[in-house]
């Protein structure tokens, strides 16, 4: 999830600082009230998992600035700063389409595929976790990882924001299941068709209008796929502007939700096949 850290600067008059409304419930990160028991976050066991659909672009662009991700097979290993991210963020949407809850040892991580894991090590009180990535971030040059409000109390850094530590992805491989009709080398992997929500964000005549839309919603739904579907009428094409698939209509909505704050199209929940998205 992509954060942005303001920058206090006064302002002479209050008409001076920018009014355009917060995709957020809050416009600062904070912690929860109340005293939170991280012993008793279930611990992370890492599983082979297929890549999710959303996230995993070859490459995106947050503030001018291209990241590419890396492969689905590559070892990582890497020290750094790590921080966390909290309230302001629970609820919302990760960059893999789920909801991200700060009571979970998650972690954003900017190049990782999503989803991986990755053993931390804090290395400051050698304290270790493990989390799973499923979001994109920390978007600062001196942070490698975003850390759950969770993880960062389990790591003993949450009140000190920050920590020095050391990231290790650790790799899993499929459960192989053998069919004894299908066992031999070159046989295909058959990928099963499904309905899947999507969200159908507007429709235009104008294949510039249409892409200029897709952009517009690929930057606010950081890492979800937006793509341009097209049909003939009796008027010509039709170009609509489309994201997904969702893992759920409520993560369907709430991007939904998240698009109509920003003023993007009038998006509608719809329904389709994975392998004929563009129906």
């Amino acid at each position: 999830m992509i954060r942005v850290v303001a920058v206090v600067v006064a302002c002479v008059v209050l008409v001076a600082c920018s009014t355009k409304p917060s995709r957020y419930k809050i416009d600062q990160d904070a912690e929860p009230s109340g005293q939170f028991d991280a012993s008793n976050v279930p611990l992370v066991e890492p599983k082979w998992e297929p890549l999710s659909r959303q996230g995993n672009s070859a490459t995106y662009e947050v503030r001018g600035k291209t990241y590419r991700v890396l492969a689905a097979d590559a070892a990582y290993q890497e020290e750094g700063y790590a921080s966390w991210y909290g309230l302001k963020f629970h609820g919302e949407l990760t960059s893999n389409g789920e909801i991200y809850d700060m009571y979970s040892f998650s972690a954003a991580h900017k190049s990782l595929p999503l989803p991986s894991y990755v053993q931390v090590t804090n290395l400051e009180n050698n304290r270790q976790l493990v989390v799973r990535i499923n979001d994109r971030g920390p978007f600062h040059s001196d942070r490698i990882i975003d850390l759950s409000y969770a993880a960062a109390i389990k790591l003993g850094f949450k009140d000190k924001g920050t920590a020095r530590v050391q990231l290790e992805r650790l790799m899993t491989q499929p459960t192989s299941k053998k069919s004894p009709q299908n066992s031999g080398v070159g046989s295909a992997v058959v990928v099963e068709d499904r309905l899947a929500p999507f969200l159908q964000v507007a429709a235009f005549s104008s294949y510039d209008l249409a892409e200029a839309m897709r952009k517009r919603t690929e930057a606010v739904l950081k890492g979800q796929t937006v793509f341009l579907a097209d049909t003939e009428t009796d008027r010509g094409l039709l170009y609509r502007v489309r994201v997904g698939p969702f893992e759920s209509e409520s993560v369907a909505k709430k991007a939904a939700l998240v698009l109509t704050k920003e003023g993007i199209g009038k998006p509608q929940v719809i329904t389709r096949s994975i392998k004929a998205p563009d129906a």
